[in-house]
């Protein structure tokens, strides 16, 4: 079975290495395109303003990436600025930016998202404090909507938009394979968004057929009302996806 890793192409890239090295066959059809945003004033405002927040919150690598894309040559990631993570991707990307405080879930949350960031910062003081939030355009608000009930300023930068992929002759190749030979594929999603643009590419499709591993319920959710005849869900870790996968194999 051939599995087929739908993240952004930088994460689709590093999750099919971890895949092909446990042995599993994994093939990159990425089905959302990261753009940075057009926008650059609003980055170099954010970067400007950095000393006054309290935190950084970044929803995703892609997040990270491209708001440390756009940083102007002179500054450098304040002393005493808490960066927040919702998961280990996002965490590796800010450490390799150079970012030193960041607080991230728990190793062993179910899920890595906005809930389970929210367990480690629940507990602080937030009346008055300054918190950024660098997402996509459009990005969900549920976070700040706690940290804003609990007093937080909040403001808001979008680094890039997600947009749907084009797929290469290559990759549009591997699709018309999936949807032929749907028992000799597995979709890993990671995102409901890219469902979305799926259902969009091939909107004659059949799905019934069809298998998917999905790391969060709601991404199982969108994954099921499009079709799939089987979509098993696991935690967003490396680990945990690689063990239900070769669950499934057995």
């Amino acid at each position: 079975m051939r599995v087929l890793v739908t993240r952004p192409a930088a994460q689709a890239s590093e999750w099919v290495q971890r895949l092909r090295a446990a042995g599993l066959q994994a093939e990159a059809l990425p089905l959302i395109d990261i753009v940075p945003t057009a926008d650059t004033a609003a980055l170099a405002a954010a970067w400007a303003a950095l000393p006054a927040q309290a935190m950084v919150v970044f929803v995703s690598p892609n997040a990270a990436a491209c708001f440390f894309a756009a940083k102007p040559e002179a500054l450098r990631w304040p002393a005493g600025v808490l960066a927040a993570s919702p998961g280990p991707g996002t965490t590796q990307a800010l450490r390799a930016l150079g970012v030193p405080a960041i607080v991230e879930p728990a190793a062993d949350a179910p899920q890595f998202d906005s809930e389970a960031l929210w367990q480690q910062l629940s507990g602080r003081d937030w009346a008055g404090q300054r918190v950024l939030v660098v997402r996509g355009a459009g990005g969900r608000d549920w976070l700040a909507e706690r940290l804003r009930e609990r007093g937080a300023v909040l403001s808001f930068v979008a680094a890039y938009d997600r947009v749907a992929p084009q797929l290469s002759p290559a990759q549009q190749t591997l699709l018309d394979a999936a949807l032929q030979q749907p028992r000799q594929h597995l979709w890993f999603f990671s995102s409901s968004e890219a469902i979305t643009h799926l259902a969009a590419l091939a909107p004659q499709a059949e799905w019934s057929q069809a298998s998917a591993v999905a790391t969060h319920p709601r991404i199982a959710e969108t994954a099921r009302s499009l079709g799939l005849g089987r979509v098993i869900e696991a935690r967003p870790s490396v680990d945990a996806v690689i063990a239900c996968i070769q669950s499934i194999e057995s």
